[in-house]
């Protein structure tokens, strides 16, 4: 009779044969040392030209005000327009009484007219030897006195007309309808916006920047689009300061959309530095070293010590501590420290590139 193992004594051999198996089978997790590595984005160092400027605020005026006088003399019969209306090229401002100067100018094409007849009546007299060529001479010299004199009189008649010189408007009027006006005086004072002049001010501490001849970028708020470039022509005392303040003038011509009165921004370029090496300005970072940024190498972000310059729009001049070329944290360069290891990401912009 064979001897068979008690169901219980099975049932225990088979567990442990499981549970010997599952610890067999599952091993031992390892232990991940230190933190996670950081997620940045990156950007090589790059040469620039970097601008030093001078910034200030300043009045856009008009350059050109004509006064428009009368060219005769006479009493004035209308006034077409008054202070602050917009004037054309050509367009007539006022009149001047001109009964007087059309009477003359008849009496002086009829002058003309008759002495034109009997220079060319002497002159068949002459072809038939019946005067001598100095009497001929004579009449030709006062046939063209005649002309003179009848083109002066037509002159003058449509002289009478008061008109603009310029595109712009009416800042005084001199005159009223019965005065009467001589030669010469101013009936209106006009502005144009054709050609601007800038005024910028600047305090005493800026003097020794400010020169004639540099250049100055300039735009407007009421027409932020469009940005100018023009050079200081004058540098002189603002009128009445006690501080020495000053202002730099710049001459323009009006882009268009440019108003006088307008309030105008104006950056002077007081020095350039060529070839300058340039990072981000998150890319500098300040640390117990001093302004710093961060190196990536081979996963590993190394501290590198920096001196900067210029800082503008966004970028920022490394003088001392960086060589052009060399790949820079940017976005989560602020939370790393030396050696830290470093994951990159891909920008937008890199992405595009790759595709």
């Amino acid at each position: 009779m064979k001897n068979s193992a008690h169901p219980r004594y099975a049932v225990a051999a088979c567990l442990c044969a499981v549970l010997t198996l599952s610890s067999c089978a599952k091993k031992p997790e390892e232990k991940k040392s230190g933190p996670p590595p950081a997620v940045i984005t990156v950007t090589q160092a790059q040469l620039r030209t970097m601008q030093i400027l001078e910034q200030s605020v300043g009045e856009a005026d008009s350059s050109t005000a004509p006064k428009v006088g009368a060219e005769v003399a006479g009493r004035i019969i209308k006034v077409n327009v008054d202070i602050g209306d917009p004037v054309k090229k050509g367009q007539v401002l006022a009149e001047i009484d001109p009964a007087d100067y059309s009477a003359d100018a008849r009496r002086l094409e009829a002058q003309a007219v008759s002495q034109q007849k009997l220079t060319e009546r002497y002159r068949e007299l002459a072809k038939k030897g019946f005067i001598s060529p100095s009497a001929l001479e004579s009449h030709d010299a006062q046939d063209v006195a005649a002309r003179e004199l009848h083109t002066r009189g037509a002159k003058n008649l449509s002289r009478t007309r008061i008109v603009s010189p310029v595109d712009g408007k009416v800042d005084s009027r001199f005159i009223s309808v019965g005065d009467w006006i001589e030669l010469g005086k101013p009936a209106f004072q006009l502005s144009t916006s054709e050609n601007l002049r800038i005024r910028l001010p600047f305090p005493e501490s800026a003097a020794q920047r400010i020169k004639l001849g540099q250049a100055v970028t300039l735009s407007t708020p009421t027409a932020p689009d469009t940005r100018v470039s023009g050079k200081i022509d004058q540098v002189r005392q603002t009128v009445g300061s006690t501080n020495r303040a000053f202002e730099a003038v710049v001459d323009v011509k009006n882009p268009g959309g440019w108003k006088p009165g307008a309030s105008v921004n104006g950056a002077v370029i007081v020095e350039e530095h060529e070839q300058a090496i340039v990072v981000p300005e998150v890319s500098v970072v300040l640390r117990p070293a001093g302004k710093v940024v961060y190196i990536i190498n081979q996963g590993k972000a190394v501290q590198r010590a920096v001196t900067t310059g210029v800082t503008q729009n966004g970028l920022v001049e490394i003088l001392r501590g960086l060589e052009a070329g060399e790949i820079v944290a940017v976005d989560g360069a602020g939370f790393l420290t030396d050696k830290a290891a470093v994951s990159v990401k891909e920008t937008n912009a890199k992405k595009s590139e790759q595709k």
